[in-house]
């Protein structure tokens, strides 16, 4: 990256603009997204470890899209090993849809329908047999203790898995795609935007139209077996290595160390340790803000860095304690210590806007983590739940709230649990609204590759690498940040 004006002061996204390069680049469709940090990611993008935005359905989205997910620190071992062998029996192009059977009520499918973007239920029958489809607008002025079967409209449309003939057996490839456009042509025909597929009569997942132009535009990420990868944290106390073990054997393909202090005695400890069992897949360790703690890390065994302090929008430890660092700056400087160290960085935290993706990639970040911004979507694992207005919203707190605490040292006696719960540098509760226009978290994937795709080609960038090499960025005033955003009336 070049600057047009030198800074003198340390930057965060909002302080900072790109501007246009001569590009060779001729369409958005020709740049490659993926990352280069030996994670396999064909888009980079992390959703955060926390509790309110990764569960198996965000997981299981993000590699379907080629990102990633963190599950958190505080999950049981019993559930991780539940949620990876679920998310590695997800097919890599076809979603899971929500089942129910004929006699389940429409009580039971208005619950469920939350759960998947798509709002609709798949109902089968005990064979597994689709049997039919029920959307909401099947389900008004029901009767909510009625049977499914009662309200079912009509056959749907189910394709069988044989249209594709194994196409998708190693990801998409032109094959795939021309399964999904044929997929698309009878969908488009039927005049339906939902199809289960089946394969030997029985349900195998389903296709959306938006589901089918997707999977031609990204790539999953998929381990040797071609399954979908997923990560995982561990914590920096107790038995570390006893724990990472047991998340390898479970199949997870990252290991995510983490603490919200990173260049501590206990994280090198951890990483040592980790790094002892030979765990054959990378390492991210965090999280730092100086080049000092990220060459150290990286020395002492991790792989990938975890740059931010206090940036997140559920983190109130700058506020708390004045400790952190604006993170633009921040992923500049441990980026450009990392790669010459033979490591990566993932920028953390305080992105709410493509811009701010871009900007941190441009700056040398591999992959870009989200938190907050993924968790008002319908994969985050919260309820979905109304305001006084009708408004539909998820909670989110901070991993490091009295709330995440609480629930971090849960076998702890109570006294103990009570007085750590006394510490907190995090918000306990917030409202992370559902946008009506994109209430998926692959709505904010589209949104956020499409601007960063234009924002490489505006620097004439095929990839990552060169986007890092050919973006010039300038420096801005709060006017000039403000003269850049869209005017939702006239004045």
């Amino acid at each position: 990256m070049r600057f047009l004006n030198e800074p003198t002061t340390d930057l965060t996204y909002s302080d900072i603009f790109l501007v246009p390069s001569r590009s060779g680049v001729t369409s958005r469709l020709d740049v490659d997204l993926a990352a280069d940090d030996g994670t396999g990611s064909t888009i980079p993008l992390v959703a955060a470890n926390m509790t309110a935005v990764t569960g198996k359905r965000m997981a299981e989205t993000m590699a379907r899209r080629g990102g990633l997910a963190v599950l958190p620190q505080d999950v049981p071992l019993d559930v991780i090993r539940d949620v990876t062998a679920w998310i590695k029996a997800r097919h890599s192009v076809l979603e899971t849809p929500v089942t129910l059977s004929p006699s389940d009520t429409v009580i039971d499918a208005l619950h469920l329908m939350g759960k998947r973007p798509h709002g609709a239920v798949t109902v089968v029958d005990g064979t597994g047999t689709v049997a039919g489809v029920v959307r909401a607008a099947d389900c008004e002025g029901q009767d909510r203790f009625a049977s499914l079967a009662s309200v079912l409209r009509h056959q749907p449309l189910v394709l069988d898995a044989a249209l594709f003939d194994g196409a998708f057996d190693g990801g998409v490839d032109a094959a795939s795609e021309a399964a999904l456009r044929r997929a698309f042509d009878a969908m488009d025909a039927a005049g339906t935007d939902y199809v289960p597929v089946q394969q030997g009569g029985s349900l195998a997942g389903v296709l959306t139209r938006k589901g089918a132009l997707r999977s031609t535009l990204y790539r999953p990420v998929l381990d040797d077996s071609g399954r979908l990868k997923v990560a995982a944290a561990v914590g920096i106390n107790g038995d570390v290595a006893g724990r990472a073990a047991e998340l390898l054997a479970a199949g997870v393909n990252v290991l995510v160390l983490d603490t919200a202090h990173g260049h501590q005695q206990k994280m090198f400890d951890a990483l040592g340790a980790v790094k002892g069992i030979n765990p054959g897949v990378p390492v991210v360790a965090g999280n730092v803000v100086t080049a000092d703690a990220t060459r150290e890390l990286i020395q002492a065994g991790a792989d990938i860095v975890k740059v931010g302090v206090g940036p997140g929008a559920m983190c109130t430890t700058r506020m708390m304690t004045a400790v952190g660092r604006p993170q633009f700056s921040a992923v500049l400087e441990c980026s450009a210590a990392a790669r010459a160290a033979g490591g990566r960085v993932w920028a953390d935290g305080g992105v709410r806007y493509p811009r701010d993706v871009a900007l941190a990639l441009a700056a040398g970040a591999s992959q870009v983590m989200i938190g907050s911004w993924f968790a008002g979507t319908h994969e985050s694992p919260g309820d979905l739940q109304l305001d006084a207005s009708g408004r539909q919203y998820k909670e989110s707190f901070g991993m490091a709230s009295a709330r995440a605490v609480q629930n971090r040292n849960q076998r702890e006696g109570a006294f103990e649990k009570d007085r750590k719960a006394l510490f907190e540098e995090g918000i306990s509760t917030s409202r992370m609204f559902v946008d009506p226009a994109r209430p998926g978290v692959e709505d904010l994937l589209d949104m956020i590759t499409s601007g960063l795709r234009s924002s490489m080609s505006y620097a004439g960038a095929a990839d990552l690498a060169a986007f890092r090499e050919r973006a010039v960025a300038g420096i801005q005033s709060a006017a000039g940040y403000e003269e850049g955003r869209p005017v939702p009336q006239s004045w």
